[in-house]
């Protein structure tokens, strides 16, 4: 068992399904000789070849499009869109295509085909290279949406998810790439998508947040317990399509009070269908209103502005209060 960082642990998982399944490659722009933007698909070129591992065009439409053909005819495609904000030329492959054909074809086909993206901000990155746009695709039907927090839950989750008969949008913070090492087993592991976990347990407040927003919703957790003696529910919820909403409603019912926590914009984001979820599931347990931390219904901000639009623990630690106080 290694300590890997994000990046690492990404890599080894697609090492260990290249040698796994032959039908599995990887394409996109620079993963090949260069091993990729930030080196996830590093070495993956020189141990499988050029056509397992294929240096794409510029062309992000080119990319998925070629990749649905691929995945039709029984291969499995992970592609790499080298930064969310760029999926939008290429985002009518997904919806129209990638997302419908076993729909289309009565269960004849699948697309079996993974779709990484890098998100989020918190790295001073430049304009569309800092969004967080989960709930483009958490919305299509036939999409699963796949966002990890940690290096060991990414190595299992993009194993889980390269093994799927379908489509899956796989978001990678890019914050947290080298934020920090975990204990990862050598032998393969996956993870059940569409399952979220519970991270910290506690009886007075449920916070849910996922990729990147995990870590700011931990160490609120650790502040209002230290500052104020309130246990916390922190639930990662690691797949937003689909939801696992008896994993939060039951934590809700519990302790009756909850703030979610996400980078996208608040309206129309993930938080509202969260939220009304908790509504069909606990309502006669809410002690307070549902509370949402989120970015601003901004465009993202340049980097020198951009820690204000981002959630803090400041800001999720001053709502919980006005939550446990209602």
């Amino acid at each position: 068992m290694a300590k890997l960082n994000m990046v690492k642990a990404l890599n080894l998982a697609l090492m260990q399904e290249m040698e796994r399944d032959p039908d599995v490659l990887v394409i996109g722009e620079d993963v090949g000789v260069d091993g990729g933007v930030f080196r996830v698909t590093e070495d993956l070129h020189r141990t499988y070849g050029s056509k397992r591992v294929i240096d794409s065009p510029l062309a992000e439409a080119g990319i998925i499009g070629a990749s649905i053909g691929m995945a039709l005819y029984g291969l499995k495609p992970v592609c790499e869109i080298q930064f969310s904000g760029f999926a939008f030329q290429c985002f009518h492959q997904i919806e129209n295509h990638a997302a419908r054909y076993r729909n289309r074809s009565q269960g004849r086909f699948h697309v079996p085909m993974v779709i990484r993206m890098p998100y989020g901000g918190g790295v001073r990155a430049l304009e569309h290279h800092s969004e967080s746009e989960e709930q483009f695709y958490a919305h299509i039907p036939g999409l699963k949406m796949v966002i990890p927090s940690g290096p060991r839950n990414a190595r299992a989750l993009l194993a889980a998810a390269i093994r799927d008969p379908d489509p899956v949008v796989f978001f990678e913070h890019k914050a947290l790439y080298h934020a920090h090492k975990e204990d990862v087993p050598d032998e393969s592991e996956t993870m059940e998508i569409g399952r979220a976990r519970v991270v910290r347990e506690g009886d007075d407040l449920t916070l849910v947040a996922w990729g990147g927003m995990l870590r700011v919703a931990r160490e609120a957790a650790e502040t209002l317990e230290q500052e104020d003696g309130v246990g916390s529910d922190v639930i990662d919820l690691l797949t937003v399509a689909p939801l696992d909403r008896e994993t939060i409603v039951r934590s809700v019912n519990k302790t009756g009070r909850v703030v979610i926590v996400h980078e996208a914009p608040r309206s129309f984001g993930p938080g509202a269908e969260i939220a009304a979820s908790i509504m069909d599931g606990a309502f006669l347990s809410l002690e307070a209103p549902i509370a949402r931390v989120t970015a601003h219904d901004v465009p993202f901000p340049g980097f020198a502005r951009e820690k204000a639009n981002v959630p803090d623990v400041a800001r999720v630690v001053a709502a919980a209060r006005d939550t446990l106080a209602y």
